[in-house]
């Protein structure tokens, strides 16, 4: 009996340790390289949104202080112009607006890319009038509601001018990654984004190729717009279902084909794709196995900088959760190492302090 039971022990022991080899052998797999062989970036997705109200000085401000290499602002326009940082120009679930009886009348219906969507937006209001309002966080469930109430709608030109104060004296200069929301959108409404976000960018000094700034869209035109007013670099996002609003009869699972691809190569300097393109998740929310996007991507000569990187359960595949709760925090840092072992060359995320630790501890 003692014999039978020491051999029991030693054939476990002997897979447990098969499985530890395996297990070694997997994370030794060499991972494949940046289209030009540099680190990849860390984008504070809406700031360090993860922690702050998203679009918010303070969240951008955090964001830079966590190591971000780009901070991200999504822009729309007002009633007089200006560009502001808000994730839709339906601005009810980011800010206190329906707490303000004097805009009460102002809440409409209105078709976007589409979709009917109601609330109260950004173009109905000047400037001064948003200024009045306060942000909130868009998740409240998720991450609490501490610091509702504190902080103004940032302009687009207050954002470059945070950058231009923490920039001085920096030898690599934090980088500004807008998105043009809904363009089709305010231009029909004669509010286009191209002229003011160009002017902008240009007094503040973002010139040329080698500028720290890229400009995203998941439309077509406005980017093929911006390439023959500009040379800054241009990316064209993606998502994993769907395709642009300004192009109704093309997909981005098109537009993700290698064909696909080097015709956007032909206007964009790179895509943003919604990261199950990069790696879809399985059964039960496990990450599966890598698609061929980045490497063909890379055949185009396209960056890739997939979106987007939470530490909440709520998002994260089912081996990183670090429990039940959906507002528990998980292992984001082995999301993150998966996604790099794919040669992206760059990601959003909530949480840069988390990311930019996980992105330098890869080695790459």
């Amino acid at each position: 009996m003692e014999g039978a039971f020491c051999g029991m022990i030693r054939s476990l022991v002997a897979l447990l340790a098969l499985l530890f080899t395996a297990g070694c052998s997997a994370d030794a797999v060499t991972a494949e390289p940046t289209l030009d062989g540099r680190p990849p970036i860390v984008i504070a997705h809406r700031g360090a949104s993860g922690e702050r109200p998203e679009h918010t000085l303070a969240s951008y401000r955090l964001a830079i202080e966590q190591g971000a290499d780009f901070i991200e602002p999504d822009l729309v326009l007002t009633k007089d112009g200006v560009l502001v940082a808000r994730h839709e120009n339906e601005i009810s679930e980011t800010t206190d607006v329906a707490n303000h009886p004097e805009f009460a009348s102002r809440r409409a219906t209105k078709t976007i890319d589409g979709k009917r969507v109601e609330g109260w937006f950004t173009e109905d209001f000047t400037l001064a009038e948003l200024k009045t309002l306060r942000a909130r966080e868009r998740l409240p469930k998720l991450r609490g509601t501490g610091y509702d109430g504190q902080f103004e709608i940032p302009t687009f030109e207050e954002i470059l001018t945070l950058l231009a104060e923490v920039n001085k004296g920096r030898k690599i200069p934090v980088g500004v990654y807008p998105e043009t929301k809904h363009p089709s959108h305010f231009v029909s409404i004669g509010l286009p984004h191209e002229a003011p976000l160009l002017t902008m960018l240009d007094r503040f000094g973002y010139r040329g190729r080698t500028a720290p700034v890229f400009i995203q869209s998941f439309e077509v035109g406005n980017l093929m717009d911006l390439r023959a007013k500009s040379d800054l670099p241009l990316i064209q996002l993606m998502d994993s279902e769907g395709g642009p609003a300004d192009r109704p009869g093309t997909s981005y699972a098109v537009m993700a084909s290698p064909a696909g691809l080097r015709m956007i190569a032909a206007y964009a300097d790179g895509i943003g794709p919604d990261k199950a393109m990069v790696i879809p998740r399985g059964v039960l929310g496990r990450l599966g196995k890598p698609t061929s996007l980045v490497h063909d991507a890379h055949e185009a000569g396209l960056k890739v900088h997939p979106w987007t990187f939470r530490r909440e359960n709520y998002f994260l595949p089912l081996g990183e959760k670090g429990g039940i709760n959906p507002a528990g925090h998980g292992d984001l840092a082995a999301e993150i190492d998966t996604y790099l072992a794919t040669g992206i060359d760059g990601l959003f995320s909530d949480n840069p302090r988390e990311a930019v630790v996980a992105v330098k501890g890869n080695g790459k």
